[in-house]
């Protein structure tokens, strides 16, 4: 009998911190469609000749401080879950690693999997988006199109909703808080230009600035939605009340409208409010990475206090917690 196969897919990390390592890695990331998605008699000389250009160096910069012994953090963290969720699902299931850009990529991981009869795929981005769940699938799409057998295919495109996910998540924050005291729990996530939301087909009636409506048929791909659905049912589980936590996004691009609110923006705002030991968590991830560790862990950290507030708890992603391996092949388990 043959083993299932599971392919966890991530975003990716250049193979070294130095400065050619990052700028491969950021051509190939800008450069898809998906990401900038722009015509690309717009897209080349925007990618290629006015942003790589400025930001590579500054990048290789920001990814030299977190860069660990072992490698690359987001590469190390994703090795471990798939060391540990090939444990916890046993002899019978065969799990492999695949990064969206860079090593490994997904034509290797395809080819330790070429004679599997059915393939489970789980993009390891909560919310969907086309620019990262989208792309994945679309470049898995067209490297496994040239077999001439194809594997039966199940993708997760998302589990945001899913029980085990929210509860690794509760789990994480209620450990890393133990016996502190902390006013506010900011629920930070990767930002995306507004004209994707758009993209996504969303019809629900929302101001792009407060919380969006209750997911259903209007909004089911809206990644902004989703993420607000996210954080009320952690914000639920953890018992918050309304003023004990929010909802921010970070990492935009350029000066085109990116979703709402701004996390540096907002940071700020807490502080004039009253607000001074805070939480931060970023649940658009399940692994740590450049923009968990750096911008978050340190430049976050470092505004929160030059704005005059005090203490700043960094709250990890899930990487190989028990709990989120077990919530993971239970996923995978019910999907079989």
């Amino acid at each position: 009998m043959k083993k299932q196969a599971v392919l966890l897919i991530n975003l990716g990390t250049p193979d070294h911190c130095d400065e050619s390592s990052v700028y491969r890695y950021l051509k190939e990331f800008l450069n898809d469609p998906r990401v900038i998605d722009l015509p690309v008699f717009f897209r080349w000389p925007l990618v290629n000749l006015l942003i790589l250009p400025f930001r590579y160096k500054k990048s290789a910069a920001a990814y030299q401080k977190i860069w660990s012994e072992q490698g690359s953090p987001l590469l190390c963290n994703s090795l471990n879950l798939k060391e540990a969720l090939a444990k916890e699902l046993g002899d019978d299931f065969h799990v492999e690693l695949a990064m969206r850009y860079g090593q490994p990529s997904i034509a290797t991981a395809l080819n330790k999997l070429a004679d599997v009869h059915s393939l489970i795929v789980i993009p390891l981005f909560p919310q969907y988006s086309s620019a990262a769940t989208g792309s994945a699938i679309e470049k898995l799409m067209t490297s496994i199109a040239k077999r001439w057998n194809q594997p039966r295919l199940m993708i997760k495109n998302d589990f945001y909703h899913e029980t085990g996910f929210i509860s690794a998540y509760a789990e994480i924050i209620q450990n890393n808080l133990l016996k502190k005291s902390i006013d506010y729990i900011l629920f930070s996530y990767h930002g995306l230009p507004e004209r994707h939301v758009t993209k996504s087909n969303c019809t629900a009636v929302c101001d792009h600035l407060n919380a969006c409506p209750a997911i259903d048929e209007t909004n089911a791909y809206c990644y902004r939605a989703q993420c607000y659905a996210t954080t009320e049912k952690i914000a639920q589980l953890l018992g918050l009340t309304k003023n004990q936590y929010g909802v921010a996004f970070q990492s935009r691009l350029g000066r085109t409208p990116w979703i709402k609110p701004y996390t540096d923006l907002l940071l700020p705002q807490l502080v004039q409010q009253g607000i001074k030991n805070i939480a931060m968590v970023c649940p658009s991830f399940v692994a740590d990475c450049l923009e968990t560790l750096e911008e978050v862990n340190i430049r976050a950290r470092e505004q929160w206090q030059q704005a005059g507030g005090a203490e700043f708890i960094f709250i990890p992603c899930l990487n190989h917690s028990s709990s989120w391996v077990k919530a993971l092949a239970n996923m995978i388990k019910v999907s079989n």
